[in-house]
């Protein structure tokens, strides 16, 4: 038995126009004919083709069948620029920032009465300004994965510069003067300033600079721009002592003194790396009671 095939109406349609197109060749009278009758029986048959036909448009098939149609692909669009946060993230936990601020204000309240004297003593021991201002690398807030675009700057400075605040104890010097360590027996300290950097009490007025965030009380020291720049190509990884905020002391100011060196630097920043792996407020409760001893006993200051 043998199924019957429907075809649509609109497929059907347009096989019998297809038919009737090809239509075989017809017999017509050859025009010269009517003349004469007997030129009429005696002429050959003249063979005409007939003319086709345009096949009109059927609606039906000028709509593609959806299920013999490839269906295309579409890619999904390949972003090449990530976008970053509005705000870039700090690295620390907001219970160290607030015992860092905490330890801060209440430091300013118990030192008030020692800074007065200090200042007081400075004006009268030598001419120049009470508190020394120097720009200094602080906190580097680009993201580490999640950066969006370009996020070098025209010159890399390794973190945001700010100014950091201290005591003055030693001779103004001229702007034009190249930025130096310090050294033990420097000739630019003044004799109260050489009190002042042994007790570490040229660094209270950084406790400021703690409120306004641009330091912690804990944390690896900052350094300045120009130090920093020929530092981050001498030592390996120096640079990552900025993931975190510059502190007023830190592991590597108590296990050790001022920097005279190179490599005085390069050992001061393994402490520092170590902190940064152990960061949180209990280490940095830790180091600020360290930090008392170190002050009092001179270790490290000269």
């Amino acid at each position: 038995m043998s199924a019957r095939i429907t075809l649509p109406r609109g497929v059907a349609m347009a096989q019998q126009t297809m038919l009737d197109r090809d239509v075989a060749t017809v017999q017509q009278p050859d025009p010269q004919a009517a003349a004469s009758s007997e030129a009429t029986q005696d002429a050959p048959p003249v063979l005409y083709r007939a003319r086709a036909q345009t096949l009109p448009r059927i609606r039906a098939m000028a709509q593609p069948i959806p299920a013999l149609v490839e269906p295309q692909r579409t890619r999904p669009p390949i972003s090449l620029v990530r976008v970053a946060p509005y705000r870039p993230r700090d690295r620390e936990r907001w219970a160290r920032r607030v015992l860092n601020i905490a330890v801060a204000a209440v430091g300013l309240v118990l030192a008030s009465p020692v800074m007065l004297v200090i200042t007081a003593l400075i004006k009268l021991t030598s001419r120049g300004p009470v508190l020394f201002a120097q720009a200094r690398v602080g906190l580097d807030r680009r993201s580490l994965s999640h950066a969006g675009g370009n996020t070098r700057r025209h010159i890399d400075q390794g973190g945001r510069p700010f100014t950091m605040y201290k005591f003055r104890t030693m001779r103004p010097a001229r702007p034009e003067n190249q930025q130096t360590w310090a050294l033990p027996d420097d000739a630019r300290v003044t004799p109260l300033g050489r009190v002042l950097r042994q007790f570490r009490l040229d660094e209270l007025p950084q406790l400021f600079n703690v409120l306004m965030g641009h330091m912690n009380v804990v944390g690896p020291r900052p350094e300045q721009p120009t130090i920093f720049v020929y530092l981050r190509e001498q030592i390996e990884g120096y640079q990552w002592r900025q993931r975190v905020r510059p502190g007023i002391t830190g592991l590597a100011q108590i296990n050790q003194g001022y920097d005279t060196s190179v490599d005085d630097v390069r050992s001061k920043v393994r402490y520092d790396l170590e902190y940064i792996r152990r960061q949180s407020a209990l280490e940095d409760a830790k180091i600020m009671l360290r930090t008392v001893p170190v002050m009092l006993l001179r270790r490290g200051g000269w």
